[in-house]
């Protein structure tokens, strides 16, 4: 009886280790194809300085409340709590050590696109990656030939404070398997060029559902409320729905969103308050075009009261 049992334990044992096994197999963190990153040429400075402002990265990795010039010191550090722990934004000015300036295109590419870090670890989801995941090679080179011409800061960000399990990266490749894709979010019914860079620069590089689509307990998005807002991950207040179904924006026009992404002034003559104050502030800085597609994307998408 008792060497059957031990048998039965042998094999249990064995089984969760194959199993194991076989979890890390699927889900390690996996690269670019090297061909991806290649023959893109010299980046364009001035959309990479486009691109910076449309994917918000002063606003996490500059310090609170920069203004001007110092938007563009990336020191990191700032603070993103959540309900798994406190993560920290990362370094990411053209310091050579404490930053990303010895980084190859390659390196930035994967982590911005693939969520795997330099080392090939696993990246968090707090850096929303699930949405840079959509962003063209052409963007990614010119972002980061723009992030290399930032000032260098030698500041270093304190380490993320998280509890068992979300210390441990490997649990990480199964959200990946979860919820990561670089799949459109919605299907719209008209293409027009206007609606396809809209759809480019909310699902993309502006990751707009990181904060407007609501979460289920493991911090995916929930299927079908693309944008229709839910409780503030940081604890405070709510983040409003922005589809055509909300009570509040949902009756403003293209021309409405357009000048509050511009000025920050609502229809109302309400100001811009919040986490949005940030966001704002870069959406001034983008195109006209831009600020005009994704207006035009955000009165295309599908209604969710």
């Amino acid at each position: 009886m008792a060497s059957k049992l031990l048998k039965g334990l042998g094999a249990l044992v064995a089984l969760g280790a194959a199993g194991a096994a076989a979890f890390v197999f699927i889900t390690a963190p996996t690269r670019q194809d090297p061909s991806h990153w290649a023959d893109l040429g010299e980046p364009d400075l001035v959309n990479g300085r486009d691109v910076f402002f449309a994917g918000g990265c002063a606003s996490c990795h500059a310090a609170s409340g920069a203004e001007g010039d110092a938007r563009l010191i990336l020191s990191g550090g700032a603070p993103l709590k959540s309900p798994f722990g406190t993560f920290y934004a990362p370094n990411i000015s053209s310091s050579p050590t404490a930053g990303i300036g010895s980084w190859t295109l390659a390196q930035f590419g994967d982590a911005m696109t693939r969520g795997v870090g330099r080392n090939g670890e696993h990246l968090y989801p707090s850096f929303p990656y699930g949405s840079y995941a959509r962003m063209t090679p052409k963007d990614i080179n010119d972002l980061y030939g723009f992030l290399k011409t930032v000032p260098a800061s030698d500041a270093v960000a304190p380490a993320h404070e998280l509890p068992f399990p979300f210390n441990i990266r490997l649990v990480l490749g199964g959200w990946k398997l979860l919820y990561f894709n670089d799949a459109p979010r919605v299907t719209l019914t008209a293409r027009d060029d206007k609606l396809k860079r809209g759809q480019y620069l909310v699902e993309g590089p502006g990751h707009c559902g990181e904060c407007h689509t609501p979460r289920d307990a493991l911090g995916g998005f929930e299927a079908g409320k693309w944008l229709a807002g839910g409780p503030n991950p940081e604890g405070e207040g709510k983040i409003p729905n922005i589809t055509p179904g909300s009570e509040s924006i949902g009756s403003w026009s293209e021309g409405d969103i357009v000048g509050y992404l511009e000025t920050g002034f609502t229809p109302e003559f309400d100001s811009v308050g919040g986490s949005m104050v940030e966001v704002q502030k870069n959406m001034a800085a983008i195109t006209a075009d831009d600020r005009e597609a994704i207006a035009a994307y955000l009165k295309a998408i599908p209604a969710v009261k």
